[in-house]
């Protein structure tokens, strides 16, 4: 295996692929985040991602979208690098973070009348920011240096500042230490006053006001990461701070959302595997000074829900997955009715999981993308659906450039459940070779994504291989008992509902059988690990950020709490699935040709994973490689890495399907 694979045609046809969505150095922005819209709805804005070149991470910028006419343009008061704008209720103030004085180091602005003021800093990274109903008050989550990120933000730690000493001092770790906890603090906008209002030994994740004087917090205990799968929700007295519990859950919960009187506070209650990976009931509960009423189960007509947001005191917005559809609704509260507005099975939301924007005149915003489709920001009301701007390059908008496409791919596993995928084909007649690719949670879902940007979908499509992304039992949008199916069962009858997917392509005469592979990302790459360990037929194999080893697991990664919870037991015991489905402990039954890519600052899933199923492999005599990247972390998602390992990942699914 070579180290440095710059100078080959695969790696120029990968690099043409990303140039072509990112059309880096052009100042084009081609991918977004952090939507945001001021009560009036007069302001639009965003995050925009832009590429100077692919050789390192896109730069940030803040960009404002006229909803008139779709025109784009940079606010003109946020310097490069900035991000997560947040508009005033009034829309007269903007609150940001820039790392203009100091880069990497992202502090708090606040912009108004083209004037824009430094906010006193805090020691830590900021992560969430939210204005007071009344505008006077700003609520800022805050991380220390050295919080645990979920997976979902590539599983590393946030970095302490430059300052922090030479670089051969040790890393010490007692389990507990000030900076590792999430607080909340308040800035007083105009007094430019600012204040941690949680307290002590109080963990924070995620938070919202509750009126003016109250905040609503998922918290915990603990800050470790796996702390959050027993969070509970409380309130927080900005004032006194007061902590009083609101509600408790039995599984998870998340992205709480009060509307402007904060009488009514809204939730989604959930089984979930990743922290801000949130899908599944939407729950609301009527709020008093001192009292709560019981939880309230909303009707979403089916859909589990991913994200909500109040448009006025009683009308409530919400964006989930019903299967493979993204659906948009609202719920009028008092009248206890549900109004679906869009529901849509070829664009889908961006991120983890669709999030939405109400807008007061009875509109929705969201940014959609879909296999064919670049992210384009759309608006969605009584008249329909409305594309107010696109992110396409012009390279990848070329008519004819994308030859292949992507449909909905059903069957049922062994015990009848149905199954459900999205199957990517070639141009031209089957049987093609197949790339199985597992999504990461367990509970999460795959989604129909522009050109299968993350990885090198797309490029295999060009050379003519399919890739199946299943949704086996365990993913969202199928609702609570779909999900918890796999739940005690992690390498059980999900393993037979992706082979069960593979049987029925190779019988409609869609995959070849003697050229099948798989590969996917955290659970997914255990998944793909797992798999060549119960069956025999796969070609190739390309582990991305895998478990192997239960064991292990749970002792070095920063969230053993989720192994033992989606095992049902815990590594003490023998004979239990922490052995039963460990692939390092069936590596003698392998001959399929694994790959292994990883990253070094990975805590979510160690690197010492990917390393023990490599030698384990080796020391059976099975064809098997390993590539670990010293600066990336969870998932491989930075650039200029995901050249590398895109470029890594395809050229070995080609090399073992004899097509180079």
């Amino acid at each position: 295996m070579e180290r440095d694979i710059r100078s080959t045609p695969l790696f120029a046809e990968v690099e043409q692929f990303y140039r072509n969505l990112h059309a880096p150095g052009s100042g084009r922005i081609t991918d977004t985040t952090d939507l945001c819209v001021s009560a009036d709805g007069r302001r639009v804005s965003f995050t925009g991602l832009r590429f100077d070149s692919l050789a390192a991470a896109p730069t940030s910028c803040i960009a404002t979208v006229d909803p008139a006419n779709g025109a784009v343009a940079l606010e003109p008061n946020c310097p490069a690098g900035s991000r997560l704008p947040r508009w005033s209720p009034d829309g007269s103030t903007l609150a940001f973070l820039s790392d203009a004085q100091s880069p990497g180091d992202h502090r708090l602005q606040i912009s108004r009348a083209g004037r824009v003021a430094s906010a006193p800093p805090v020691e830590g990274v900021i992560e969430s920011m939210a204005w007071s109903p009344d505008g006077r008050r700003l609520l800022i989550g805050v991380a220390g240096y050295g919080a645990d990120l979920a997976g979902c933000q590539g599983g590393v730690t946030t970095h302490a500042r430059a300052d922090s000493g030479p670089a051969w001092l040790p890393t010490l770790d007692s389990g507990d230490a000030e900076n590792l906890w999430r607080h909340v603090w308040v800035l007083d906008v105009e007094a430019s006053t600012l204040r941690r209002v949680s307290p002590a030994r109080l963990n924070v994740w995620e938070s919202c006001w509750l009126g003016n004087g109250q905040i609503a917090a998922v918290a915990s205990d603990a800050h470790d990461e796996g702390a959050w799968y027993t969070a509970r929700m409380v309130a927080i007295d900005v004032i006194e701070g007061q902590v009083r519990d609101l509600v408790r859950v039995t599984d998870q919960l998340g992205v709480p959302a009060a509307n402007p009187q904060g009488s009514r506070l809204a939730y989604i209650d959930a089984v979930c595997s990743d922290r801000m990976i949130v899908c599944g009931e939407l729950q609301l509960v009527e709020t008093g000074a001192n009292s709560v009423s019981a939880p309230r189960r909303l009707d979403t007509r089916g859909v589990e829900v991913t994200h909500v947001a109040w448009r006025n005191v009683d009308e409530l917005i919400y964006v989930g997955m019903r299967g493979l559809e993204t659906v948009i609704g609202e719920v009028h509260v008092s009248a206890n009715r549900t109004v679906e507005l869009w529901a849509n099975s070829e664009r889908t939301g961006q991120g983890f999981y669709p999030s939405i924007a109400p807008l007061p005149d009875g509109g929705v915003l969201m940014w959609a993308e879909g296999w064919a489709v670049a992210p384009e920001l759309v608006r969605i009301d009584a008249a329909g659906q409305r594309v107010l701007c696109s992110l396409a390059s012009e390279a990848a908008s070329v008519p004819g450039a994308c030859t292949s496409r992507a449909q909905t791919s059903v069957w049922a596993g062994r015990d009848g459940l149905e199954i459900q995928g999205v199957l990517i084909t070639p141009a031209g007649e089957g049987p093609w070779p197949l790339v199985v690719d597992v999504h990461g949670g367990p509970i999460w879902g795959c989604r129909d994504r522009w050109q299968g940007r993350l990885r090198g979908a797309r490029v295999l499509a060009d050379h003519g291989v399919a890739s199946l992304y299943p949704n086996p039992r365990g993913s969202g949008g199928r609702c609570r008992d779909f999900a918890d199916r796999v739940r005690g069962d992690m390498g059980g009858e999900d393993t037979h509902d992706i082979l069960c997917g593979v049987d029925a392509l190779i019988e409609r005469g869609i995959a070849d059988p003697k050229r099948l592979g798989v590969t996917g990302i955290s659970y997914g790459g255990y998944m793909s690990s797992w798999l060549v360990t119960q069956d025999t037929r796969f070609a190739a194999a390309v582990p991305i950020s895998p478990v192997t080893n239960w064991y292990s697991q749970h002792r070095t990664s920063h969230i053993p709490y989720f192994d033992a919870l989606f095992l049902d037991g815990q590594p003490s015991a023998p004979n239990g699935l922490f052995h039963a489905r460990s692939p390092v402990m069936f590596a003698d039954r392998v001959r399929t040709p694994v790959l292994q890519l990883t990253g070094a600052l990975d805590r979510n899933t160690p690197p010492t994973q990917a390393i023990e199923f490599h030698r384990s492999l080796l020391e059976h005599g099975v064809t098997s490689e390993l590539a670990i990247y010293p600066t990336a972390g969870h998932g491989i998602r930075s650039f200029p890495e995901v050249l590398d390992a895109t470029t890594r990942y395809v050229g070995w699914m080609l090399r073992h399907f004899d097509m180079v």
